[in-house]
């Protein structure tokens, strides 16, 4: 069978005339996704296993996020704190071994304070050891389709096996963002006084939240060998973009490249219904059948990012099987329509029957035999010539 592709075009008129120029970021690794429509912007790097630093934090709340939906624990569940939780560097929520944070306020203090202290708590509690706590990490995120994720902590500790690509990190903020959106606010939150124990450390180190651009989440990160790193997520008009930077220099660089790609991944895309659903595509020969031709319908509706300078109509191609023969139903899938927009992921969208056809009865064979017949006379008298 043959798979012919027949050329069609996609009426959608833009701004102008040239396509979106592709971003060139400092970041030593970045990943950038619409989440809306599911369209990767940037990669740079995005497979590579890297030290995470505090943004593995997010595995961490993720496992208590789903303890929380199991019933395994509640938001007034009460942890213990170990000598050492309390004795864990870097990022703290100033936690003590007298103390009871309750799972909404490690909650807080992991994301809002960056607490290494909190997450030991939270793991301890949730596992027994902190070591099988990241053993079950580990599972989780090959579960969750994590391919380039190892744990050895749930701090994000420097440690040689604690490892995470810059897509797995996407695909975990994507999972926190849809999975969990009763949990989602917190990663909003500005500041957290935990019991008033440091006052000048309770402020979220995430830069955009104040800028008024959308920004709602997610985690910073800093060791000395990840550099500065930010897993993001913002929100503009029915648009929602999640990113993640790395190996950045400072906190000021890491603020002003984590605002750039935000800027750009809303000002350089547009998204646009280039097809609606059961849209007649074309009509297509049918063989042997009780008519002697069916529509191609578009199985659903195509909504995608468009470049913002591009302009006129969108190139697409049909493919089916021909000849297509009778019978065959209405709604069966019997081609494809492809969409390819440059310097964007290309679209497949499934093509239906728009009727039913059944298989014709002795008049419609005589025509297509007589069809035949010429078509090789026809072939005959060109060949002689």
């Amino acid at each position: 069978m043959r798979l012919p592709r027949l050329l069609v075009a996609l009426a959608l008129i833009c701004l102008a005339a040239l396509p979106a120029r592709a971003f060139e970021t400092i970041a030593k690794a970045a990943y950038v996704v619409d989440l809306t429509t599911s369209t990767v912007l940037m990669d740079k790097q995005a497979d590579i296993p890297l030290p995470p630093a505090s943004m593995s934090k997010l595995m961490t709340l993720n496992m208590l996020f789903e303890a929380l939906d199991d019933g395994r624990v509640t938001m007034d569940t009460r942890f213990s704190v170990s000598s050492r939780a309390k004795a864990m560097g870097g990022s703290t929520m100033f936690l003590d071994e007298t103390d009871r944070p309750t799972v909404d306020e490690l909650i807080r203090g992991i994301v809002v304070l960056s607490g290494n202290d909190a997450c030991v708590a939270v793991a301890e509690g949730l596992a027994g050891t902190e070591a099988a706590f990241a053993s079950q990490m580990n599972e989780r995120a090959l579960a969750l389709g994590m391919k380039n994720s190892t744990f050895s902590n749930a701090s994000g500790w420097p440690n040689p096996n604690q490892r995470m690509s810059l897509r797995d990190l996407g695909i975990l903020a994507a999972r926190l963002i849809t999975d969990f959106p009763q949990y989602y606010g917190y990663f909003g939150l500005e500041e957290f006084p935990w019991d008033n124990r440091a006052p000048q450390n309770r402020f979220n180190r995430n830069p955009l939240l104040k800028l008024g651009i959308g920004a709602d989440g997610l985690k910073t990160g800093h060791t000395q060998e990840a550099g500065y790193g930010l897993v993001g997520s913002a929100v503009q008009g029915k648009r929602r973009v999640v990113f993640v930077v790395t190996g950045l220099t400072s906190e000021k660089e890491r603020a002003q490249e984590a605002e750039r790609i935000v800027n750009w991944a809303f000002r350089q895309f547009v998204q646009k219904t280039v097809v609606t659903q059961d849209k007649l595509m074309a009509e297509v020969p049918v063989w042997l059948g009780d008519v002697d031709k069916v529509g191609l319908v578009a199985a659903e509706e195509v909504s995608m990012l468009i470049p913002a300078l591009v302009q006129g109509e969108i190139p697409a191609e049909i493919s089916y099987r021909t000849p297509l023969e009778a019978p065959m139903s209405k709604g069966q899938v019997v081609g494809d329509l492809v969409i390819n927009v440059q310097g964007m992921p290309q679209v497949t969208v499934a093509l239906l029957a728009d009727r039913d056809v059944a298989k014709g009865g002795f008049l419609p064979r005589i025509r297509t035999a007589a069809r035949i017949l010429i078509a090789k006379l026809a072939g005959t008298a060109q060949d002689a010539l």
